[in-house]
């Protein structure tokens, strides 16, 4: 039996995006009344919706072009799909508080409690639990995030991507540029807005999915992320 858990937010009008990108608008386009000729109808049933929205919306992955200047080019539709499609493995640092950072020691002890082993191009994802705590409150911005070092490490061992539930891979402000930076360096990426982690975690490996929309010259998608496990 398959069962597959979701691992991403909804896409709603006023939800929490990071600091200055574009906020979430949501418009009826056309409704089943217009296209059926009803005149001044009491409502409006939706038939297509109008979205605006960042690139950089709620559950999402980053592409290469988005680490850095120097890597103009490498945008979301030129990195191959299979660093999308994935085996993956969930580990817990769900101790770690408000803007605390995650050390490479941290990592490799939540692999040893979990008897997982990081494997070449793994999805790595961390649960901190932060998502479940602090969603849309006055603590939503300050959650924990790995270090320049812990983004390294990760690198070394040529996963195609990490994913966490907080707005960034790094604690903004301390570690997010370098994190970024390291990334683009070591040609590897990031979920960010993760959510349901904490169903992964104590499960063993599973399939990771996480395809990006196509979009021409993108820094970034949404993603419609989920964990498979098959019995």
């Amino acid at each position: 039996m398959t069962e597959i858990i979701d691992l991403s937010q909804e896409i709603y009008e006023g939800m929490p995006v990071y600091k200055d990108l574009p906020q979430v608008k949501i418009t009826v386009h056309n409704s089943h009344e217009e296209w059926n000729g009803i005149k001044n109808p009491k409502v409006k049933t939706p038939a297509v919706h109008k979205l605006e929205m960042g690139e950089h919306t709620g559950t999402h992955v980053d592409a290469i072009n988005h680490m850095g200047i120097q890597h103009r080019g490498k945008s979301i539709d030129k990195m191959p799909l299979s660093m999308f499609y994935t085996e993956g493995i969930c580990l817990d640092l769900s101790h770690k508080g408000l803007r605390e950072l995650i050390e490479p020691h941290e990592i490799e002890n939540a692999c040893i409690k979990a008897g997982l082993k990081i494997k070449k191009g793994d999805t790595v994802l961390i649960y901190t639990d932060h998502y479940r705590k602090n969603f849309n409150g006055n603590n939503w911005n300050n959650g924990p995030g790995i270090t320049a070092d812990t983004a390294s490490w990760l690198g070394e061992q040529k996963i195609a991507a990490f994913g966490v539930e907080t707005m960034s891979p790094g604690v903004p402000g301390v570690s997010n540029k370098e994190v970024h930076r390291i990334c683009g360096e070591l040609n590897f990426t990031h979920y960010e807005n993760m959510i349901n982690l904490h169903l992964l975690i104590n499960r063993g490996r599973f399939r990771f999915i996480g395809l990006p929309l196509k979009i021409k010259g993108g820094t970034g998608s949404p993603v419609r992320a989920v964990a498979i496990f098959e019995e």
